[in-house]
């Protein structure tokens, strides 16, 4: 998979691509279908399939003091775009030039002299240009004067319920990391650097990894079952996230207890997959109650992972 930054530096090899076009954060099942229509129709008229993302996301651009909570950073989006065959990725870079752009001149600057592209995929709420001004319409009948096809992709649904980034994210807030999975077509992931902590769990004979969350995440506070990515081994273990209510209600930090494992792990990068939630955050009277309770949290999660 080739990773090309900028229209501006395509080369001639990488023109004429089927290409879907979108912010594909958390690369879920209806960014999936967006991108499999691109890779049909690339198969259909034999060029490059390629993804077009925009980074940073352009919320992020336009509100820069607010917490985005993004699913996805690109590296990871880069990873799910390769496991789905994709073989060029277009990340355009999202600053002022660009959002100055009227929707007429991104598809006639970016996606015909830049791209050159044969195909565009996009979905039925895709709004591009300076305030938003281009739309799925303005594409199709861009695509019909200028010589490109344009598909147009209705909602994807299950049981009423579109899926959609807002609605994964909601999910994650209600500590329903099963329902986001459902919708992302793989579990929801936070990666980091393992930082020091109070060593509170090593006292308790819990030593954990301790990890700051991604700025904006909006999980919901407690006990998962989670498997961890560390430099391509993979172990079970459970992870809380919360304030420690027992000890200090102080800021939230992810602590990840790894089963069967030993070593120093500290100021590496591992990855964390959550499997399923096991219970809230809440207070207890004494320690003792509280190692009584994660004695029983492992166990549950123990169980939970052996099944999958």
């Amino acid at each position: 998979m080739h990773v090309i930054h900028g229209h501006k530096h395509v080369l001639p090899e990488h023109r004429g691509s089927a290409v879907a076009i979108g912010n594909f954060d958390g690369v879920h099942r209806g960014h999936r279908a967006l991108i499999a229509e691109a890779r049909a129709h690339a198969r259909a008229k034999r060029v490059p399939s390629a993804v077009m993302v925009f980074e940073p996301h352009p919320r992020e651009f336009f509100q820069p003091h607010e917490r985005q909570f993004r699913l996805t950073p690109l590296e990871r989006k880069l990873v799910l775009f390769e496991k789905l065959g994709v073989g060029l990725v277009f990340v355009e870079p999202f600053n002022a030039e660009l959002a100055a752009l009227t929707g007429e001149a991104f598809i006639e600057r970016v996606l015909v002299a830049g791209l050159g592209v044969t195909h565009v995929v996009i979905g039925y709420d895709f709004y591009f240009g300076h305030k938003r001004g281009g739309n799925p319409e303005l594409m199709v009948r861009a695509g019909e004067e200028l010589g490109f096809g344009v598909t147009v992709m209705p909602p994807v649904a299950e049981d009423g319920e579109a899926f959609s980034s807002s609605s994964i994210r909601l999910h994650l807030a209600q500590g329903d990391v099963k329902g986001a999975a459902h919708m992302l077509g793989d579990p929801w992931r936070v990666a980091g650097r393992v930082v020091g902590g109070a060593r509170r769990g090593t006292g308790m004979g819990f030593p954990t990894a301790n990890l700051a969350m991604p700025k904006g995440t909006t999980l919901g506070h407690g006990i998962y079952a989670v498997r961890v990515d560390i430099d391509g081994r993979i172990f079970d273990g459970a992870a809380y996230l919360g304030t420690r209510p027992t000890f200090d209600d102080g800021m939230p930090i992810l602590e990840v207890f790894l089963f069967d494992f030993s070593g120093d792990i500290y100021g590496r990068e591992i990855e964390v997959e959550f499997i399923d939630f096991i219970r809230g955050d809440r207070r207890f009277r004494s320690v003792d109650e509280l190692v009584a309770q994660m004695d029983s949290d492992i166990a549950k999660a123990r169980e939970i992972l052996a099944k999958r």
